[in-house]
């Protein structure tokens, strides 16, 4: 396999290691995302249930103890429960901004990677290209197809290699984004539970 790839010349090197920082990037937002999935679960129904009870106090607690998005988001709401309703609803929308900008950190990353690896190949059967012209024009065009054809696959293998490593990312690129957005999802949904539990403990 290294004889193999070693024939698509040096941009092969590029293109592998855009692949073995797109799989990291992925393990890292799905082992960060499995985390989150064990944290701060139904902390929103918690809080709620607390301030409908008049104990904002453990509900404060609850909140900073879940260590979790959600749990963040209902911690800084609290401290402006009290004031009026505009300045909570902006208080919790720059909350849970500020979570979704964590959740998508490295994401846009892998994006940056579909794009490039796949003209990073393009770019090296180009050069491949002009290669085997060059011995074209070197051997004064006396060239049997077996030697031509030799040097238009080596030099077509870069792209290959570059969509390989373009399509799986992007399509990882494509599932990281939809857990975001239904993580964001699940932010806007707590923040309308506590919303509802302080207007009926007013």
């Amino acid at each position: 396999m290294v004889e193999f790839l070693s024939k698509g010349g040096m941009l092969v090197i590029p293109i592998l290691l855009c692949s073995v920082f797109a799989l990291a990037i992925f393990l890292e937002r799905m082992i960060s995302f499995a985390r989150m999935r064990t944290r701060g679960r139904e902390i929103d129904q918690k809080v709620a249930s607390l301030l409908m009870e008049k104990k904002d106090d453990e509900a404060k607690r609850a909140a900073q103890n879940s260590d979790s998005p959600m749990g963040r988001v209902l911690t800084q709401a609290l401290e402006v429960k009290n004031r009026e309703r505009e300045t909570l609803e902006t208080v919790i929308i720059n909350a849970i901004d500020r979570e979704v900008q964590n959740l998508s950190s490295y994401i846009q990353t892998l994006a940056t990677i579909g794009n490039i690896a796949p003209l990073l190949g393009l770019l090296g059967t180009v050069v491949g290209m002009i290669k085997a012209f060059m011995v074209i024009q070197q051997m004064g065009g006396k060239v049997n197809a077996a030697v031509l054809a030799g040097g238009i696959w080596e030099a077509m293998l870069t792209t290959a290699i570059g969509l390989a490593v373009a399509l799986p990312t992007m399509v990882a690129h494509s599932y990281l984004l939809a857990r975001v957005d239904k993580y964001e999802a699940r932010l806007q949904n707590g923040a309308v539970t506590f919303i509802k539990a302080i207007s009926k403990g007013d």
